[in-house]
């Protein structure tokens, strides 16, 4: 069979989808991966077939209208959920006409796409092919959002027949179910892996020393927000928590952020550390609030301090918060005594990595990729 998957969006859905076309392959299917050209590298290095189908990159989608013009981004929460999804609906717009070019000639017999890869419905709808579809993230799906992409598709919507967006056939979501909320729409759970891109590993990478290790990430956003760049981890190198030398600090981010903490800091452990490889030997993470960055760590079972880069990355992390895994405080630069209060907690508290085990073990009860792969099969 052939599955045609589809991603993008910043490098977090295309890590996300990768081991289920990992699955795929194992089991003997052909698989292309559609994305738009920025993405087309990473998933070629990760070993699969990349189809690049729009020059569109996620910065651009946020930030900029179809016509090319800035967008503000908005302060106002719901207006927030709104902006976001006619980003993705803008990429989804973008990328859909090359997409469903390529689906044409290549002939897939089901399509896979990301959450709010929404071009995957149009094209899966308009060939009468099967569609999977899968969060990428602890599930966040709200009505404000998913409207909001609908209506930045509507002339493709209209274009056929349409008045909202197909729903898939098959759901997937990565949620373990403690925190999946009540109002969720109906799914298959499936187990969630890493997909991460690797490098070669120093040792240091893969245990730590004697001290209590304290990892920090912007993730890969790094390479396109600027707040998450340097900035990010300066005052957090400073906290008092962390520069005291009680514990241990390894930073992973993105290699141009790397080289200039380790020119200001030359006794720092810092580089594109892969995360599922450094998580496991780090007693605490601090990071950003991304969605793939979180799923890692719930999986390694290690606790997390969150300095969510927008309110809106915050609203599915607070229901770690409620199972004592994490502490999520207010904005990505809050007060030094408020992230060294949360730091020191979770390091005196062992209740917060029991936690944080529990969750990583309902993830590892969760049905796993190879047996989705022969569920799919069975829609075609």
């Amino acid at each position: 069979m052939r599955f045609l998957f589809i991603t993008g969006g910043g490098s977090a859905p295309v890590h996300a989808g990768i081991p289920l076309a990992w699955a795929a392959r194992t089991a003997g299917h052909e698989v292309i991966v559609a994305c738009p050209e920025e993405n087309r590298d990473l998933i070629a290095h990760v070993g699969l077939p990349a189809y690049g189908v729009t020059p569109v990159g996620i910065a651009d989608a946020m930030l900029k209208d179809r016509a090319g013009e800035p967008l503000p981004i908005p302060e106002d929460f719901t207006a927030q959920l709104d902006f976001i999804g006619r980003g993705f609906g803008r990429l989804s717009a973008a990328a859909y006409q090359e997409t469903l070019a390529l689906a044409k000639v290549w002939r897939p017999d089901v399509i896979i796409g990301g959450e709010y890869n929404h071009h995957a419905q149009l094209v899966a709808h308009q060939l009468g092919l099967p569609l999977v579809s899968h969060t990428y993230a602890l599930y966040d799906r709200a009505e404000t959002d998913w409207q909001g992409a609908a209506a930045e598709l509507e002339p493709e919507l209209a274009a056929l027949g349409l008045a909202e967006m197909p729903e898939a056939e098959l759901f997937l979501d990565i949620t373990p179910p403690s925190l999946r909320p009540a109002d969720a729409v109906p799914a298959r759970l499936m187990r969630w892996a890493p997909g991460n891109q690797q490098v070669g590993l120093q040792r240091w990478m893969c245990a730590k020393g004697d001290k209590p290790r304290v990892v920090i990430t912007s993730g890969s956003r790094s390479k396109f927000v600027p707040a998450l760049g340097p900035d990010f981890f300066r005052p957090l190198l400073a906290n008092p928590a962390l520069s005291d030398g009680s514990v241990e600090v390894v930073i992973a981010t993105t290699e141009p952020v790397a080289q200039q903490l380790r020119a200001e800091f030359p006794d720092l452990k810092a580089g594109w550390v892969p995360l599922d490889v450094v998580a496991p030997t780090a007693d605490l993470v601090v990071h950003h609030g991304g969605g793939v960055t979180v799923m890692t760590l719930l999986n390694a079972g290690v606790p997390q301090v969150v300095l969510p880069e927008i309110p809106t990355s915050a609203v599915s992390v607070r229901r770690i918060d409620e199972r004592g895994a994490a502490i999520t405080l207010d904005g990505n630069n809050p007060p030094v005594a408020e992230v060294a209060g949360a730091i020191t907690k979770i390091l005196g508290d062992s209740g917060y990595r029991a936690s944080a085990q529990e969750i990583s073990r309902e993830i590892a009860g969760l049905t796993p990729q190879a047996e989705v792969v022969r569920e799919i099969e069975k829609l075609v």
